[in-house]
């Protein structure tokens, strides 16, 4: 006999990949051509060509999919902000069981909420004048303190120490640690600009975060931000997001770095660099000083050189021409002591023609006969006198003249750039040499370079 209640029916119970497969079939079945509309958020495109993006309204957000096969035919890219119409279909992403909708094509509506008031701020500031590049201040070359505005556990913070830290080791780096998301996030981050700007602390501030969508950046698009990063006593880079993230915070700022990484590039130099610098100007400067020194020693070489030459000259001229002097006023005075005695001579034939005595005149003119003979030796010697005086002058003057020493066979040997060897040591194996002779000079390579020691070379050195 029955009691009359019956045991309940036993239910059936999926896997997981048993129920994810039904709601598939389900969602393939009645949402295979479904139109939505919406605003785009988060839109990324990777490398294979896939967009992935978000569709949402006030209400609620559905994950979308648009493959490469269909997004190279998109008239309209995902943009983030803008409200558009997506047409495809509803279905499952079973490794992960959540539903998206796979995007065929998108038909843009306009601009989204937060795309206008961006639009809108942007619009308002930039009439004010906080976008004018007039009001940017210049960068500092090499700021000892640098403040940051971000948030203390995202990766910003890391890549920017990690990059500093390479960059210039020892730089002194302080965190004003604010939200970077979120509904106080904006007057956070302004309150950190307003710290470092009334302390007297920080050279430079680096304001930013990393990347996200429109809304996890809006932040940086509210307006008491941008006010904060106008009203700042230093200058300010903006570093919020990827490349091709723009926030209001990028128009106002002094400078825009596109990541935070290249914010902490921009505002320190590397030291590295900045050594090799200083060390590459004191080598020029090294060299050019070098090079002039040698140019003003062979100035005055030359002019040394030429100046012996004209003191030489000079003194051989001049005794030449005290020469020629004496040479003159010996012939005046033996023309006068000849005139004298030819007038004497000349009183003493009269006298005897008068007298018409043969023998006084014979003894006289032997006397005057004996009289020449005794004059005309000492004439002679004085004249060989001045003549020997005058060649010891001359090969006195001639032995002083860099030129009567060339000619003997000596030569001045100078370096490429002038200097006069006096030593070996002033040469290298392989250096042209400038060999000034008597007539000509003569390029010559050192081949062999020795010292040698009161005439004797020295066993152990070079050979010239």
């Amino acid at each position: 006999m029955t009691s009359g209640l019956e045991a309940p029916a036993t239910k059936a119970v999926y896997s997981v990949g048993d129920l994810t497969a039904k709601i598939k079939s389900t969602l393939d079945k009645d949402y295979s051509d479904v139109r939505v509309s919406g605003e785009i958020s988060g839109a990324k495109h990777s490398p294979r060509g896939h967009w992935y993006f978000t569709l949402k309204d006030k209400q609620a957000e559905i994950a979308c999919v648009c493959f490469r096969g269909r997004a190279q035919y998109l008239r309209t890219k995902p943009t983030d902000g803008l409200a558009v119409v997506a047409r495809g279909n509803v279905s499952v992403y079973e490794r992960q069981g959540k539903y998206q909708l796979y995007v065929a094509s998108l038909e843009p509506q306009g601009v989204g909420v937060l795309q206008r008031e961006f639009e809108r701020l942007k619009a308002k500031l930039g009439a004010e004048g906080l976008f004018d590049p007039e009001r940017k201040r210049e960068l500092p070359f090499m700021p000892r303190r640098i403040g940051l505005v971000t948030s203390s556990a995202g990766a910003a913070i890391a890549d920017m120490l990690t990059v500093l830290k390479r960059r210039f080791p020892g730089l002194s780096v302080r965190l004003f640690p604010v939200s970077v998301q979120g509904a106080d996030a904006g007057e956070e981050i302004a309150e950190g600009l307003r710290f470092f700007s009334e302390q007297p602390w920080a050279d430079i501030v680096i304001v930013g975060r990393g990347g996200g969508s429109l809304e996890d950046l809006w932040a940086f698009n509210e307006e008491v931000v941008a006010r904060a990063i106008a009203a700042a006593e230093i200058p300010v880079v903006s570093a919020v997001g990827h490349e091709t993230d723009f926030t209001i915070a990028d128009f106002v700022a002094d400078r825009r770095a596109p990541t935070p990484s290249a914010a902490a590039e921009l505002v320190v130099p590397e030291a590295r660099a900045i050594l090799q610098g200083y060390r590459d100007l004191e080598l020029r400067s090294a060299k050019a000083m070098s090079l002039r020194l040698e140019r003003l020693q062979t100035r005055v070489l030359k002019t040394n050189l030429d100046r012996a030459a004209r003191i030489v000259e000079s003194a051989v001229g001049g005794s030449g021409q005290a020469l020629d002097i004496a040479a003159e006023n010996l012939r005046d005075s033996i023309r006068g002591r000849l005139e004298l005695r030819r007038t004497a001579f000349d009183r003493v034939e009269r006298r005897l023609a008068q007298l018409d005595l043969r023998v006084r005149l014979a003894r006289q003119g032997q006397r005057v006969g004996a009289a020449w003979q005794r004059i005309m030796p000492a004439i002679r010697r004085i004249l060989d006198q001045r003549s020997a005086r005058l060649q010891a002058l001359s090969r006195s003057l001639a032995g002083l003249s860099p030129v009567a020493i060339l000619e003997r066979g000596y030569a001045i040997v100078r370096t490429a750039h002038g200097t006069a060897v006096r030593e070996h040591s002033q040469v290298t194996v392989g250096d042209t040499l400038d060999v000034r002779l008597h007539r000509g000079s003569l390029d010559v390579k050192v081949e062999n370079a020795r010292s040698e020691a009161a005439g004797h070379p020295e066993s152990d050195s070079d050979s010239v």
